[in-house]
């Protein structure tokens, strides 16, 4: 799909990844309308790119976003929180917000721009995930459970639009971003490896994965292994996981 002239719709895009690619998206010709929650970042980053800024939360504020948004193209669904920690130390109104954010926003989100695209025979959406929904990671459950709904729903998604050939639907799953996501959730990252990528690399993957339809990318790539090792031999991949983490 060109990108050039298109109406492109970033959740989550005033830090990190979705920052990042605002940046690389404008830099296609496309039309932005950037999403996010931190008002004075967002119109930073919306001067910066030539996009329009809407301000909102994603639980509460959908239906305002649609109608800020109009129609679009692409949707690429970013925002994201996490939090680390036990889940029965998990205060309940956490986990409905990550549930709220990750995943409830996301399929809404679709619900409401994918009958436009399939009227108009052209468009593509784009949820970014994370490696913790191939894999399952500890101490973030909840996390990698909105992460592995994603996986799921893009591909019933898939399945359901195979009569639509306009409509691509892509899943980009990063590793551990240098983002400050990992200070927001309340644990920073503390392993020397694998070593934080920088969000520039996982917007030029998103964009990647748009123009040329690919329904999932890992980022970096060799997180492709584990994720296909824990379906072909279970066995060996969780006492690697229990060895390594």
């Amino acid at each position: 799909m060109r990108l050039s002239g298109a109406s492109v719709l970033i959740t989550g895009a005033s830090s990190g990844v979705g920052a990042a690619t605002a940046r690389t998206v404008a830099a296609t010709g496309a039309r932005l309308v950037l999403a996010g929650r931190n008002r004075t970042r967002l119109e930073r980053v919306a001067a910066e790119t030539g996009g329009v800024a809407v301000a909102c939360d994603l639980v509460t504020d959908v239906h305002l976003l649609t109608e800020r948004a109009g129609p679009v193209d692409v949707l690429i669904s970013n925002a994201g929180v996490g939090w680390a920690g036990p889940l029965t130390r998990m205060p309940h109104d956490t986990l409905d917000r990550l549930v709220g954010v990750n995943l409830t926003a996301p399929m809404r989100l679709t619900a409401l721009f994918l009958p436009g695209m399939v009227r108009s025979g052209r468009g593509h959406i784009v949820f970014v995930a994370s490696i913790a929904g191939a894999v399952g990671v500890a101490h973030e459950a909840v996390y990698s459970a909105t992460k592995a709904g994603l996986l799921v729903f893009a591909e019933s998604l898939r399945h359901e639009l195979r009569g639509s050939p306009g409509i691509g639907v892509s899943v980009v799953l990063p590793g551990v971003v240098d983002t400050p996501f990992f200070d927001r959730r309340g644990a920073p990252y503390d392993r020397r490896r694998p070593a934080p990528i920088p969000p520039e690399r996982v917007a030029r993957a998103i964009v990647a994965a748009i123009r040329h339809e690919r329904a999932e990318s890992y980022v970096p790539g060799w997180l492709r292994v584990p994720a296909r090792l824990r379906g072909a031999a279970p066995g060996p991949f969780h006492r690697l996981a229990r060895r390594f983490g």
